[in-house]
């Protein structure tokens, strides 16, 4: 089933905006991508002030530019349409997201030490524990607004845990991620300087205290200790994967989670098979991973000349990966708009590309997103949506507001 209708009719393909307020109304408007994918799968996107970027729809083009960061640069131009002056440039250029080979390879292989599929996995039994405690505090209600009282404090406590700290502190890092998605979308210079500031100073305490504590088990420590080549993270690189685990690390987690959940109730019948053949659920987060694919676009610049899809790409052109359109392209995926907890090993976008920039924490996600469906189908039966559903007005990322949902209690433990 479609996620969207369209809200736009476009007299001229070619004179369509993508990033057009009007088309995410409803959600990611995949009628439209459907429609670039047969006609124009890369097509120069025009803007208001005469400018444009050019628009990667395909499943093939999304991954050809993925794989070659030699001609598609997340550090020349950033990562998103404007400067990404939204922090200061020491840090941003510091992230992860926003470096090239050989400082990529070298950051990558110090950080994918803590989130290994040994260090992932032994998490299993204290996400459970926590996704077990969350429903508890809404199951005897019969009601419950999904986003806020399950998908957001879940990766939040989450990630706490991860970094030592307690859980009374999961407000401060909701109010982060919050003042950090606003800072993203606005177009003001240093607009996140403030958020990044307290960010700051709140890591350089905690890498104190638990020095003093001598922990050794927490992801701060873990990261200020590792080393490659005798190599540790500077303490900007430092601050600069915190700034971006504080968001990226609970933000898509708990869009993922909201969505997944919206179109299991949009698709009762696989919400029905879900509960009575758990062992689904593994394969069904895959689908949700596709369908929804919540993290829906990111900016590379072209090194030099090259031609992509038939297109003629000029050096500085910016070039922009649909993930949430490759992953609904017909000729990897069938019946593409259809919601299929069947589907075999889809090879979606939801988590990148593919290549050096594949996402580092989709591991501890796919645990996350496992268990907490595992839970909610088994605990939260006749599961029916019960009011307005608020997205996030957004065009990069698919997520919701609020899900109020009604249920009948199911059981407190196992059976």
């Amino acid at each position: 089933m479609s996620t969207t209708a369209n809200p736009i009719e476009p007299p001229n393909l070619a004179e369509v905006n993508v990033f057009d307020p009007r088309w995410w109304e409803d959600g990611p408007p995949h009628a439209l991508f459907r429609r670039l994918r047969e006609d124009a799968p890369v097509r120069w996107n025009p803007f208001p002030d005469g400018t444009g970027c050019w628009v990667v729809t395909s499943h093939a083009e999304v991954s050809a530019i993925s794989r070659d960061t030699a001609t598609y640069s997340s550090q020349r131009g950033g990562i998103f349409l404007t400067d990404d002056t939204f922090m200061p440039l020491d840090v941003m250029s510091s992230m992860l997201l926003y470096m090239d080979p050989p400082g990529h390879v070298r950051y990558r292989l110090i950080l994918q030490r803590a989130f290994t599929p040994h260090t992932v996995g032994k998490l299993e039994d204290s996400i459970r524990a926590r996704v077990t405690r969350t429903i508890d505090r809404v199951i005897e209600q019969g009601s419950c607004d999904l986003v806020d009282d399950i998908a957001t404090p879940i990766p939040l406590g989450v990630l706490c845990e991860l970094m030592g700290v307690p859980d009374d502190e999961m407000p401060r890092f909701a109010d982060w991620t919050e003042r950090t998605e606003v800072a993203l979308r606005s177009s003001e210079p240093d607009s996140g300087t403030e958020v990044f500031g307290e960010m700051v100073g709140y890591l350089y305490a905690q890498i104190e205290r638990q020095t003093r504590e001598e922990r050794v088990d927490s992801l701060v420590m873990k990261l200020r200790a590792a080393e490659v080549d005798g190599e540790q993270l500077t303490e900007v690189e430092l601050v600069a994967f915190f700034g971006l685990l504080v968001f990226a690390g609970n933000d898509t987690t708990r869009n993922t989670t909201a969505t997944g959940m919206l179109a299991l109730l949009q698709n009762p019948d696989a919400l029905r098979e879900l509960q009575a053949d758990p062992s689904l659920i593994e394969q069904a987060v895959e689908e949700i991973l596709r369908f929804t694919t919540v993290v829906q676009w990111f900016n590379r610049t072209a090194t030099c000349d090259t031609e992509l899809g038939g297109q003629a790409i000029k050096a500085g052109d910016r070039v922009i990966m649909w993930y949430g359109a490759a992953s609904r392209d017909p000729a990897v995926f069938p019946d593409p708009d259809t919601f299929d907890i069947h589907r075999k090993k889809p090879d979606h976008k939801a988590f990148g590309g593919g290549g050096r920039h594949f996402c580092l924490g989709s591991g501890l996600a796919r645990l996350e997103l496992r268990i907490i469906l595992e839970e909610v189908v088994r605990r939260l039966h006749d599961l029916e949506v019960a009011g307005e559903v608020e997205r996030v007005p957004s065009n990069w990322a698919y997520g919701l507001h609020h899900l109020p949902v009604t249920f009948t209690p199911g059981p407190r433990e196992a059976s």
